[in-house]
């Protein structure tokens, strides 16, 4: 199968190093990667993947699969955490941003790590990335519903700057919103590119 990628930024791609010396790449994703989130999906105890998804199901659903591999780099970027294990890839983060429907300068955004690697600080590294190229593409405002159950990322979107109110017509959820400065020339000139495909 081809896909048609309008601009993979390779500008994206990252070595992490975490304070216990781990080492963990963060990159865009691409839509040949589905088995890589499956597995990922199946590795998060139910949980995480409840407060992630909010579904109990222990494999990722067809639908969401779809949507996942429907990246454009512009209105939905995804990035993954990853690390290498006897030559194999393990996917142990994610995070995303889809643009709103009917509102081009805001997108709702998701984020999800593994377990055991929580509190290493991924979490925030894919933020401030996901951040930085929302702002790049001229997106103004990152929005996000969690659950009020969800304390952990309630404090994780506080301490990254995030608005925290109660959603009036669902109160078990939380909206996160947070507006994002101004891009500088440099960045928005960065996001902008060309195109190619990529075989799989």
């Amino acid at each position: 199968m081809i896909y048609t990628i309008p601009h993979y930024p390779v500008e994206l791609i990252d070595v992490l190093a975490l304070a216990d010396g781990s080492r963990v790449t963060i990159r865009p994703t691409l839509p040949q990667d589905l088995d890589l989130q499956r597995a990922f999906f199946r590795s998060l105890s139910r949980q995480a993947r409840y407060r992630r998804f909010m579904t109990s199901l222990e494999e990722l659903p067809a639908t969401v699969a779809d949507g996942f591999a429907s990246i454009d780099y512009h209105s939905h970027l995804a990035l993954l955490a990853e690390v290498f294990e006897a030559g194999s890839e393990r996917m142990i983060g994610e995070a995303r941003y889809v643009v709103a429907s009917g509102d081009p300068v805001a997108c709702e955004f998701a984020i999800a790590v593994a377990d055991a690697w929580q509190g290493a600080g991924i979490a925030r590294a894919l933020l401030d990335r996901l951040e930085r190229q929302a702002a790049a593409r001229g997106i103004r405002r990152m929005m996000a519903d969690t659950l009020v159950s969800n304390r952990p990322m309630l404090a994780f979107a506080a301490r990254a700057g995030y608005a925290v109110a109660e959603r009036a017509e669902d109160r078990e959820l939380a909206r996160l919103e947070k507006t994002l400065p101004l891009a500088n020339k440099a960045d928005r000139q960065a996001a902008a590119g060309g195109g190619r495909a990529i075989e799989t």
